[in-house]
């Protein structure tokens, strides 16, 4: 089974590095990530979103995200 997990990051400065933590424990989980945030009037905005494809774990993978950030998944 493959996921998508699309996760909303309000503040991308202050959350990057716990958001790595778990990137990195799942790491052979995750086939790819994306992620994406406004340049707004060429400012670098503190909100983005991320996309992950997951083919392992995804479970856990969604638990562990969903107890920080608004989390939503697509399953097939």
């Amino acid at each position: 089974m493959t996921a998508i997990i699309g996760i909303s990051v309000p503040n991308r400065i202050e959350e990057s590095q716990k958001l790595q933590e778990i990137f990195t424990k799942y790491g052979c989980a995750i086939k790819t990530r994306l992620g994406l945030h406004d340049m707004g009037d060429y400012k670098c905005l503190n909100y983005g979103i991320i996309l992950l494809e997951v083919v392992d774990k995804i479970n856990d993978i969604y638990d562990e995200l969903s107890k920080n950030w608004d989390v939503q998944i697509m399953k097939f």
